[in-house]
């Protein structure tokens, strides 16, 4: 059931964005042919439930719904190398992994919701996804050494198991704590009512498991259109961590969302174990040694596939918000936005990488004087890898068009 990495390590495990992949490409054939293609649909959900299972399987050591993946794409995110085994012989309970699975859990649930429409027998396997992801939530949302939500830093973070049972929050403010919001979906109340079999469990769920649905963030009350919403950051942790999302001192840069909060530019973080300190730092640009991962550097830069997916979910959670939720954009400019607004101008700074400023230079070029100069170069644009965290320039690959080029979407979106 694993899906390989990539052809130089096939074993490594990259986040579990497949099924994701797999319902965006059928709705947009759906919406560009006015046919639903349901047989596609419906061979890819059951190769995602081997992977699926894989995961759950051999990513979640101690079977606590709390999940572990190792690298996951962010190489040098963490203080220490994630794919390697953990310092002190503990094992990484990652906000990110578990975020992924979550979100996994919400892709399924969709494309079997979608299937039940014609085939009334993945109700069930509808149901189960469902109840999955409260799971999952309440392991996710445990106070204590249980969860990976911190109350006092209003933060999700990554935690050391040691072999002891003790668990030491690993206090990086990086992406990993922001990837807890892609696990959203809305539950149209259309769906709901001609499917009698997932509504009657999901119903017996939410008033016999309150153990289970109370760190949901609105599955009792309906939004915007009778909607229920399925996301297990609850409304006032969210305004926590869009606070400091927002923020242009920690994620918010003037091109998107920086990888690791540049609050650790001044602060780095630290940790010493078994005689060993480890430290994390703010570096918006290249990594400054080859730590693990080597100069694909997840400690500052800008990266446009996480960038997107924000985008993404900003927008259902603003799907089911409406204005009734607001945030500073940025935090501390008193100008109150609904999500949806948050989202298109985060779409807008995405794309100030590659738009001319008032000076005529375009940031992604960076100090590079032909491509900014050059008649021959200067309108010819570089899909860089990832981008400086602070002026735009890119960095790594120069044709990474297969995330970069997301780009057209949001100026599609924008309308810039």
């Amino acid at each position: 059931g694993q899906i390989p990495a990539y052809e130089w390590k096939f074993d490594d495990v990259n986040p579990p964005v497949h099924a994701w992949s797999c319902w965006r490409v059928y709705q947009i054939d759906a919406k560009l042919t006015g046919r639903k293609d349901t047989a596609f649909l419906e061979r890819v959900f059951h190769k995602l439930l081997m992977n699926f299972t894989w995961w759950v399987n051999r990513k979640d050591t101690l079977g606590n719904n709390v999940f572990e993946g190792g690298f996951l794409g962010l190489d040098n995110i963490g203080l220490f190398d994630r794919s390697s085994p953990a310092p002190g012989g503990g094992i990484i309970e990652q906000s990110d992994g578990t975020s992924w699975m979550a979100m996994y859990c919400l892709n399924m649930l969709k494309m079997a919701l979608e299937l039940a429409q014609e085939r009334p027998v993945y109700e069930d396997i509808a149901s189960k996804f469902f109840e999955h992801f409260l799971y999952i939530s309440a392991a996710m949302n445990s106070l204590g050494e249980d969860g990976l939500w911190n109350e006092e830093e209003g933060f999700y973070f990554d935690r050391l198991r040691m072999p002891n049972g003790k668990a030491i929050p690993l206090k990086v403010r990086s992406m990993v704590g922001l990837i807890p919001l892609f696990a959203v979906d809305t539950l149209e109340p259309q769906m709901i009512e001609r499917l009698p079999g997932f509504r009657s469990r999901m119903q017996w769920f939410l008033e016999n498991r309150p153990d289970l649905v109370r760190d949901i963030a609105s599955m009792t009350r309906e939004g915007v259109g009778e909607r229920r919403l399925l996301s297990f950051v609850p409304r006032e942790r969210l305004r926590r961590i869009l606070r400091r999302m927002l923020d242009e001192t920690e994620f918010l840069s003037p091109y998107g969302l920086r990888s690791l909060s540049k609050y650790h530019e001044k602060n780095p973080y630290s940790l010493r174990i078994d005689g060993t300190e480890y430290k994390v730092e703010y570096e918006p640009a290249e990594s400054k040694t080859y730590l693990f991962g080597g100069n694909s550097n997840w400690r500052g830069p800008v990266w446009f596939p996480v960038n997107y997916l924000m985008i993404e979910s900003l927008q259902k959670l603003n799907h089911y918000w409406g204005d009734s939720l607001t945030a500073e954009f940025p935090s501390g400019s008193g100008v109150k936005m609904n999500l949806g607004e948050v989202a298109a101008e985060l779409s807008r700074r995405l794309s100030r990488l590659f738009l001319r400023d008032a000076t005529g230079r375009r940031p992604v070029f960076g100090g590079a004087r032909k491509f900014q100069e050059d008649a021959h170069f200067r309108d010819h644009l570089l899909f860089y890898e990832y981008f400086h965290g602070d002026n735009g320039a890119g960095i790594g690959a120069s044709h990474q068009t297969g995330w970069t080029a997301l780009v057209a979407k949001l100026l599609q979106q924008s309308g810039e």
